[in-house]
């Protein structure tokens, strides 16, 4: 919990900033493509992760996320200093990785977890990264103005850069004894040199109705929530001028965080509490309320501030019980692969949607993205919608 809170810092510094200053170095057509970068280096940073994690448990993984993390934040810096467009893309990328290792550490909350408690474990790690990410986008603009000679919007990187450091440096020392090769040991299972392939991960998700329903709605949340978030900066830019649109996001972005994360511990409690899959199609029913008030907001702050906080609150429901549900439907020695597997498929999600909406925002406008957004949740109604198999 505490690494997520200091964690959360450098990935708030590129929620609230990253798409201004991709559109600063390369154009509003190109602004949706650095959160895609971030989000691709994350869901690919999830296959490496996650098997050294099979082999040598969650703190080595996690660790090394968040170093890769904190080398994407120095490239991002670097590429303002040098105006380097091909730069910054690479810089993001990396700098996705500190992201893989927020998400991956919210199965270390459940691997210990009993099954009447696990939703509420895993979401008060998701809660943890509150602090952080909500603090983190209001302090944009101020460290934006500490660093002489370096962009407004590039300086925060380099303090993303010290964030994600020593993020590594506390779970290398403190995360002991290590959740998921203790897990293994109660299960009997002994840790395995040959890590399951991805073909093997993908044929156990697919034969666990839990496992195909978790992974959909982590994925398609995830979509959703990225293509309006991403592209939300840009739009306040439009109406504002530089000064008043750092503040404006500031607030916008640090409000839609805390819909993310601030009533974690409650959905948790809920997804426990209710099952998973009504905090599921809750979350869908935010993210669907969220995209119709955000694409009739034009640019009146207030109500582009609630459709951002709804925004948060559907993703939490579709992240922690869709997160939940997927943990507890795989085997023990599939776990580590299953998971990164999820993690994948649901950051790809994201960098296409956060790839497509600079696009869509540049050709047809900011009320089209909230739409298109909108209809994507179709998939995931009917699949949450279909009658649970009996339990064996």
């Amino acid at each position: 919990m505490i690494v997520e809170i200091i964690t959360g810092l450098g990935v708030a510094m590129h929620i609230s900033v990253g798409a201004l200053l991709t559109q600063h170095m390369a154009g509003t057509e190109y602004s949706g493509i650095g959160q895609s970068a971030a989000v691709v280096g994350g869901a690919l940073m999830a296959v490496p992760a996650s098997t050294l994690m099979h082999r040598r448990g969650r703190r080595p993984g996690l660790a090394l996320c968040y170093l890769v993390g904190a080398l994407g934040a120095g490239i991002v810096l670097a590429s303002a200093l040098t105006g380097s467009v091909p730069l910054l893309f690479v810089g993001f990328f990396l700098l996705g990785a500190g992201n893989a290792g927020k998400f991956q550490a919210r199965y270390a909350a459940v691997d210990l977890a009993e099954p009447r408690v696990r939703g509420r474990h895993l979401s008060m790690v998701v809660w943890s990264t509150t602090i952080g990410a909500v603090v983190g986008p209001n302090l944009a603009g101020p460290l934006g103005r500490l660093l002489p000679g370096i962009h407004y919007l590039a300086a925060p990187f380099a303090f993303a850069t010290f964030a994600f450091l020593a993020g590594a440096a506390l779970i290398v020392a403190f995360l002991r004894p290590d959740p998921l090769i203790l897990a293994g040991k109660q299960a009997a299972v002994p840790p395995s040199p040959d890590m399951p392939s991805l073909a093997r991960a993908w044929s156990a998700v697919m034969a666990s109705p839990g496992a195909r329903l978790g992974i959909t709605a982590t994925s398609i949340g995830h979509l959703v929530m990225v293509a309006v978030m991403a592209m939300t900066p840009v739009h306040i830019g439009e109406a504002h001028g530089e000064a008043d649109t750092m503040r404006i996001v500031g607030f916008v972005i640090s409000a839609h965080i805390a819909g993310m994360y601030g009533l974690s511990p409650l959905t948790g409690w809920l997804t426990d509490r209710i099952g998973r899959r009504p905090v599921i199609l809750t979350g869908v029913g935010l993210q669907v309320t969220a995209c119709a008030i955000a694409g009739t907001s034009g640019h009146r702050t207030g109500q582009l501030t609630i459709a951002l906080v709804l925004l948060g609150l559907g993703w939490s429901g579709t992240m922690v019980a869709g997160s939940t549900l997927f943990a507890e439907s795989i085997p023990v020695g599939m776990k580590a692969r299953a998971q990164g597997l999820s993690d994948l498929a649901t950051g790809l999600a994201g960098a296409a949607s956060g790839f497509a909406s600079g696009l869509v925002v540049g050709l047809s406008g900011y009320p089209a993205l909230t739409l298109i957004a909108a209809l994507a949740t179709v998939p995931l109604i009917a699949l949450a919608l279909r009658p649970a198999p009996r339990p064996a």
